[in-house]
């Protein structure tokens, strides 16, 4: 387990122009080390780290130095260009347009497969936010 807790400001929607310019407020995760063990040794012997739902992801991208060990607070906020340092795949639900979330998942699958997903899933009327339909990134 990981957790993160999460604050208003990852349901903030952006409303600058330049993304850099958005401001994420800070959270406090944890990582037991026996979890940040077997995430280390995951990556290590060539497997896939897949989470389920953005804030898992959040909190051990956060964790993650170069080497993939874990520290404390984070105010990450990650969107199109990030480079995932231990995240592989990700399983989460449809997420509001302008929301820092669907920034995550645009840099995880790019923004342009991702609006093609999302014109698919309002098409065939899937459910959006926390309670809603799911997909699997890869």
């Amino acid at each position: 387990p990981v957790t993160l807790h999460v604050g208003l400001g990852t349901f903030r929607p952006v409303k600058v122009d330049d993304v850099e310019h958005h401001h994420m407020h800070s959270e406090f995760y944890m990582i037991s080390e026996e979890s940040a063990q077997k995430i280390n040794r995951t990556k290590e012997n060539g497997h896939r780290v897949i989470c389920v739902g953005t804030t898992s992801c959040r909190t051990i991208e956060s964790a993650a130095d170069e080497n993939g060990r874990c520290s404390g607070w984070t105010e990450i906020f990650i969107y199109p260009g990030y480079q995932f340092k231990i995240l592989d795949a990700l399983i989460t639900n449809f997420h509001l347009p302008e929301s820092t979330l669907i920034m995550l998942v645009s840099a995880l699958a790019g923004k342009e497969h991702v609006m093609a997903a999302y014109e698919e899933a309002v098409k065939e009327r899937y459910r959006f936010f926390s309670f809603g339909d799911a997909m699997f990134i890869r």
